[in-house]
């Protein structure tokens, strides 16, 4: 009665998987075209960039690999084409919502307005908000920035944070608003802002590719804790049951340990330099209890 039991519950589950998946509008989509459409960014090192030779790499774009592998072995494809779609801070919900992209995974913060508009998957990796200045310019903390130019990329968190802090605390900043963060480093790097605001993650990614790295520094205190994670559209809680398991399978394998090491605590493109950013305590919580919790 036992084994009896045990095939009817495995029999159970396999269909429960399969009717998800035929729900699943996402899922429908991808197994009548055989493409998933990936969302990635262009210039967000070390989560997802190009190399010097075009071609998409990073933290994030590896988890969102895992994704796709998961994908396919729900659908049961024997292959599955990937189609590689850039997307910027202020296109990104936009292209997810509008079905251009299946998913996106790159450094996009989930929050409650967010959570109005797409759905996120369990979290890939927490950050703080900072700020990145020259070593010799003065600043050391966000005081240091009244009267002075700040830049921040558009329509990211930091960027809604520096503002709300000069509107609050009158500190009369002169924000930029940046399209990405490789431009927002320029403006920084040129002179133009004597800071810039982002996640300390994303600010050490900058760093290590700029010309000279020993003349920056990231300092200050940290604004807000963010949990990022790959944004897919509402209302298709069979996709995300799918995403979630694919990203907790690496997480909880050990799989995701490797791949941190790989781009936060070892030599990357495109100059070879060391991020030198150890584990948070906050980073192996996640792992060990992957989850799509955020912070407001």
């Amino acid at each position: 009665m036992k084994n009896i039991a045990l095939i009817a519950t495995l029999f159970a589950a396999t269909l429960a998987s399969g009717v998800q998946a035929q729900e699943s509008p996402t899922l429908k989509k991808i197994k009548d075209s055989g493409t998933i459409t990936l969302g990635h960014r262009e210039s967000s090192i070390p989560f997802s960039y190009y190399d010097d030779k075009q071609q998409v790499i990073g933290y994030s774009q590896e988890l969102m690999l895992k994704v796709v592998e998961g994908v396919k072995a729900e659908l049961k494809l024997a292959k599955l084409d990937t189609r590689l779609m850039p997307v910027t801070s202020a296109n990104r919900i936009t292209l997810v919502q509008n079905g251009t992209v299946d998913i996106e995974c790159g450094s996009t913060t989930n929050n409650s307005e967010r959570q109005k508009q797409v759905a996120f998957s369990n979290s890939i990796f927490v950050v703080g908000t900072r700020l990145m200045a020259k070593k010799t310019s003065g600043v050391q903390d966000f005081p240091d920035l009244a009267g002075k130019n700040v830049v921040s990329t558009a329509g990211t968190t930091s960027e809604r944070l520096i503002r709300k802090m000069n509107e609050d605390k009158k500190m009369r900043m002169n924000i930029i608003s940046a399209k990405d963060h490789g431009e927002s480093f320029l403006t920084l790097e040129s002179g133009r802002a004597v800071a810039f605001m982002m996640d300390d993650a994303l600010l050490y990614g900058e760093m290590a590719k700029a010309r000279k790295p020993d003349d920056w520094a990231v300092v200050g205190t940290s604004q807000s804790k963010e949990a990022y994670g790959c944004m897919l559209r509402k209302d298709d809680p069979g996709f995300k049951q799918v995403v979630d398991a694919a990203l907790a399978k690496a997480m909880t394998s050990g799989e995701a340990t490797k791949i941190y090491a790989k781009w936060f605590t070892s030599p990357i493109p495109p100059k070879g330099l060391n991020l030198n950013m150890p584990m948070s305590e906050d980073m192996k919580a996640l792992l060990k209890a992957p989850n799509d919790k955020f912070f407001d």
